[in-house]
């Protein structure tokens, strides 16, 4: 009996502790993804002839603080300022990926830039799932509603291209079909990932479809993030080479694939404008230029691999 009595009071503080430590973090509410709130679109495409691009935003919140007390490690998507934030990054994004196309990116939550700045693993694919959750729902509503006869585009930066990767691995066989390419910008794919998904195939050239493009740039390999930056392949968004052919980019910028690292290394280009931040971003590497810096690179090659996926389609009407 007394033994009972000590283990159950044992437990007690187990699971008092257990209460006060969750308690303590704040989850904001779930999206629904039927309100036209929660997406911003673009319809670029009076022809018809273009693809549907899903796009994924990166990180925009740090921690904060809920009005009980507690912090939040997410982006809260019933927040106008939140939102906001990342309507910033979406709608630059969709200038150059909309044009001739129809644009849709869901407002998620995204987990903030203090995980990340940890770059324990663990702890980032563990906040992931949640954020993931969102991503899935709102893929899976758009699937279910588009035109399945168009291409499909899918394309993140950073936390975005993390949830590209995943969502490779979410999608049906016949989901996939559709797909023209996943972009995967300033993001990874590692061997795990390419072991627990056949639909994730290294793009080799300019136009080959159903295929994944994955880059990082750094001024030097000595720079490569692992969170980040650690890859199993790399292309070469100016020529589309996945050796180290240089490219020269706007006339002054030479961009070359290292083999051995799988990163894009440039040469005639300091990315300034781009910041450091925590001693994590931005320092050797030039994470927040992936979307920017090739984005006429981008914009090009969507059309390109949304044509073909087009004309392979129809051949095998």
């Amino acid at each position: 009996m007394k033994k009972n009595c000590i283990l159950i009071f044992f437990l007690g503080i187990i699971f008092t502790a257990f209460i006060s430590c969750t308690s303590k973090e704040f989850i904001p509410a779930a999206p629904d993804y039927n309100y036209q709130l929660m997406w911003y679109s673009q319809d670029d495409d009076p022809n018809g002839t273009g693809a549907d691009v899903f796009y994924v935003v990166s990180t925009w919140e740090t921690d904060w603080t809920s009005d009980e007390g507690k912090v939040c490690h997410y982006a809260d998507v019933w927040n106008q300022t939140h939102r906001d934030h990342m309507k910033i990054e979406i709608s630059k994004v969709s200038e150059y990926m909309s044009q001739g196309n129809r644009f849709y990116s869901p407002y998620y939550r995204h987990m903030t830039i203090d995980g990340w700045v940890t770059q324990d693993e663990k702890l980032i694919k563990n906040r992931e799932k949640l954020s993931m959750k969102d991503v899935c729902n709102a893929f899976d509503i758009f699937e279910r509603q588009r035109d399945k006869t168009r291409p499909l585009i899918i394309a993140g930066f950073s936390q975005g291209g993390l949830s590209v990767v995943e969502l490779l691995k979410h999608m049906s066989d016949e989901t996939y079909s559709q797909l023209a390419a996943a972009y995967v910008l300033g993001y990874k794919v590692t061997k795990e990932d390419l072991n627990a998904c056949n639909r994730i195939k290294p793009a080799l050239f300019e136009d080959d479809i159903g295929v994944t493009i994955c880059y990082n740039t750094v001024k030097d390999v000595k720079y490569v993030i692992p969170v980040l930056a650690e890859s199993e392949f790399c292309i070469n968004p100016v020529n589309w080479r996945v050796d180290d052919t240089p490219a020269i980019l706007n006339d002054t910028i030479t961009v070359t694939v290292s083999p051995e690292y799988h990163v894009l290394v440039v040469s005639g280009y300091s990315g300034d404008e781009y910041k450091p931040y925590r001693d994590f971003i931005n320092v050797g590497d030039i994470h927040s230029c992936e979307p920017w810096l090739y984005s006429e690179c981008l914009k090009k090659n969507i059309s390109v691999r949304a044509k073909k996926w087009r004309e392979l389609a129809n051949a095998g009407e």
